[in-house]
């Protein structure tokens, strides 16, 4: 039985498989209707979502099989005995998607569940991001060999990025990354990336001016917000957000950044337009934003199939 929590026990050739599988999907959903016909997916969902439950909630069903959404709150995962709830749940289901916000909870799921278990995202990985961010990449680049950067926080999305192109070794990732949010990887995450060569660290303290030279330079420019999405309406992180605006703001991705720059630019949402990114440049990439945040769904087909060993 196969989880997918990170990229770590993946290899390149599954990772590639499981591309594959969402471009053959995708590109004849109707031959692959009732792939997945009579197996049963439990969403889980502590974490706020709007893609991760769409996605998963329609892509299961597109392949035949029927989902059951219940909020971590309303569930006896916060009252009982993780490990004998997980076993109750694999006992009616056959997959199980999990967004939590702590990743050693993901990694107690991981250890103790009975059926295949998907990490939807947690504080420190978003596997299944990244997955439709390389499949939207492929269509529209034809391969994964971009140069790519990354203007932000070093959050969850930037972690799986950095596994994916350190594990794939193609192409190539640069990170701006002046905030990190402690998401908790190994001590050597980075620095091991590093010796790949497939991923540049970037100086945070150059100017803008220096910055833009490398954004003249690349095929694609992402970002994510910098506040963690339970922490930007709340009053109670209302000064930490201010903190954190006012020393990101100067490297949001806009129309001055971007001055002599083709690329093009990816967010894997929800936005906070005047935040990380400006109207304008919104409106510039909006349908390719669209085209990542659609292809969640595709790669997630992928991905449960995959775990449940389907054919494609």
């Amino acid at each position: 039985m196969r989880n997918m929590i990170n990229f770590e026990g993946y290899t390149k050739e599954e990772l590639l498989k499981i591309l594959d599988m969402a471009k053959t999907i995708k590109a004849d959903q109707k031959k692959y209707s009732k792939l997945l016909e009579g197996k049963k997916l439990y969403l889980l969902f502590e974490k706020t979502s709007t893609r991760t439950y769409l996605s998963f909630a329609t892509g299961i069903t597109e392949l035949g099989g029927t989902y059951y959404y219940q909020l971590y709150k309303d569930s006896n995962f916060v009252l009982g005995d993780t490990t004998s709830e997980l076993q109750y749940v694999g006992r009616n289901v056959d997959i199980i998607m999990g967004r939590l916000i702590d990743n050693e909870m993901v990694k107690l799921f991981d250890k103790k569940t009975t059926v295949p278990f998907i990490n939807g995202c947690d504080s420190t990985y978003h596997p299944c991001q990244i997955l439709a961010d390389a499949l939207t990449i492929m269509e529209h680049f034809g391969s994964l060999d971009v140069k790519f950067l990354y203007i932000g926080a070093k959050n969850n999305v930037f972690n799986s990025l950095v596994e994916f192109f350190t594990k794939m070794q193609i192409g190539k990732l640069y990170g701006f990354t002046p905030l990190d949010n402690n998401t908790n990887v190994p001590a050597d995450f980075y620095e091991n990336a590093k010796k790949t060569g497939y991923y540049v660290e970037l100086d945070t303290s150059m100017s803008k001016e220096e910055l833009n030279k490398y954004v003249r330079d690349m095929d694609i420019l992402y970002t994510d917000t910098w506040v963690d999405m339970e922490f930007f309406n709340n009053p109670a992180y209302a000064k930490k957000k201010e903190e954190t605006v006012g020393k990101m703001l100067p490297y949001q991705i806009n129309d001055e950044l971007m001055e002599g720059s083709k690329a093009k630019v990816m967010h894997d949402m929800p936005m906070h337009i005047g935040y990380e990114i400006s109207q304008s440049v919104v409106d510039k990439n909006m349908e390719f934003i669209l085209d990542e945040a659609e292809n969640r769904r595709h790669a997630e087909k992928a991905v449960m199939a995959f775990l449940l060993g389907a054919e494609v």
